[in-house]
């Protein structure tokens, strides 16, 4: 089997990948085109991890019944920099794990990640850069740069996202029912997300622009 498994890239992006016209995610990230195809994502960071970080049973009412689904919220990452994030429904967990995981290789971001303190060592990428923050629903969520050995102040389910993320070291608070874990996730996510989107250069952003609708 060929290492994309016999992928045939359908946009733009994917057949720059597999021409080898772009080599990394960042590559693929910086260059502004939509990321519509997962198996590129395997094949620039084979080494992705996931955490299923809730499953709940969704029920709803139709015209023949009663209908069950899983809700799943996966979130994935290479703990050097690269995570991902998504939810995903079907009628069994298995297939419900699956379509989010293939979700949120979609979803992927490049973590803005620096020293967190003027104490570390130059060039450090134990933390944050500055200080993020986001919200889902009800909940808000910051995360502050923090001194390299200061390890990850945070919940759990805050604390696995930042690990996939690479970051080791932070300061994190939470507000509103943080209880709900997919709000609590999904505000971390955009916290890191909102970080990350005030670093794009100029060009990508343009070329994102230009290329929406595109492939």
């Amino acid at each position: 089997m060929s290492r994309n498994g016999g992928w045939e890239p359908r946009t733009r992006l994917g057949r720059k990948v597999q021409e080898g016209d772009i080599t990394t995610m960042e590559q693929a990230l910086d260059s502004g085109l939509p990321l519509k195809e997962h198996q590129l994502v395997d094949q620039l960071i084979p080494d992705l991890e996931d955490e299923v970080l809730d499953i709940n049973m969704v029920q709803r009412m139709t015209d023949s019944g009663r209908r069950v689904k899983f809700r799943c919220v996966v979130a994935i990452g290479n703990n050097d920099g690269f995570l991902g994030y998504a939810e995903g429904r079907d009628d069994q967990v298995g297939g419900a794990i699956q379509k989010a995981i293939e979700v949120a290789k979609l979803n992927m971001i490049k973590v803005d990640r620096g020293s967190g303190s003027w104490e570390d060592s130059a060039g450090g990428v134990n933390s944050l850069t500055r200080t993020a923050t986001g919200k889902a629903g009800s909940v808000e969520v910051e995360i502050k740069p923090a001194p390299q050995g200061l390890g990850l102040a945070a919940a759990p389910t805050v604390r696995n996202i930042l690990e996939l993320a690479g970051v080791q070291d932070a300061w994190t608070s939470s507000n509103g029912n943080t209880r709900t874990t997919v709000n609590l996730a999904k505000a971390t996510f955009n916290a890191l997300k909102n970080a990350s989107q005030a670093r794009t250069p100029d060009r990508a952003r343009r070329i994102q622009r230009e290329a929406e609708g595109g492939n």
